[in-house]
């Protein structure tokens, strides 16, 4: 599964791309950080078992929060988020959301599954699987098929360094705590950073 890192890396990515004129070290700083901070549900999963990937690893809430920021800035007749942080903070707010929802719900939905819809429908969703073209079945997925939905928060852990077994852990248990788990994701985890590292060195020039 992808890492922490990786995904803090993917969400320097979008934010870089997406935060525009607003981008600062702070700005960045929140978007990254918010993309990390649903990770946290390993630590709650030492006590629950099954939280992990459903309990922060769902579309439920960054929706919220996208509904609220829409209706907030489009329908009230003064916005509380312009009023407190002005387009910075519309702008920062949404990005978050995106990468939040990209950077790491969706790559770890395609990546052993998440808890797509916790807590409205509690079930486990495996997106894992390739897109191609083939000569002879022409356009194939296999995202999305009969064995798509798996288990529910009561019969489904995932093995983190935090938690690594279900239940009891043994002290002699190797606690494995992933940094880029393929060529792939750390190609990706190097692009995101630099890529960050650039803008803000960039931004501080300017200044």
């Amino acid at each position: 599964m992808p890492s922490t890192v990786v995904h803090v890396a993917f969400a320097g990515l979008i934010g870089t791309a997406l935060l525009a004129r607003h981008f600062d070290a702070k700005s960045i700083f929140i978007v990254m950080a918010v993309t990390a901070a649903i990770d946290l549900d390993t630590i709650i999963d030492i006590w629950i078992p099954g939280a992990h990937r459903a309990y922060f690893h769902n579309l439920v809430f960054p929706t919220l929060v996208l509904l609220a920021l829409w209706w907030d800035v489009r329908w009230r007749e003064e916005s509380y988020v312009k009023g407190k942080w002005g387009d910075w903070g519309v702008r920062v707010t949404w990005v978050s959301m995106v990468a939040l929802i990209f950077g790491h719900i969706l790559l770890d939905a395609f990546f052993n599954g998440v808890n797509l819809f916790w807590p409205l429908h509690d079930r486990f969703y495996d997106l894992s699987g390739e897109l191609l073209i083939s000569d002879q079945r022409g356009l194939v997925q296999t995202f999305i098929d009969g064995e798509t939905a798996e288990g529910t928060v009561e019969d489904t852990h995932y093995t983190t360094g935090v938690n690594p077994t279900p239940g009891e852990t043994p002290e002699d248990v190797e606690r494995r705590f992933p940094i880029a788990g393929t060529g792939e994701r750390f190609v990706l985890t190097i692009t995101g950073f630099a890529v960050v590292a650039f803008r803000l060195a960039e931004e501080r020039r300017r200044e």
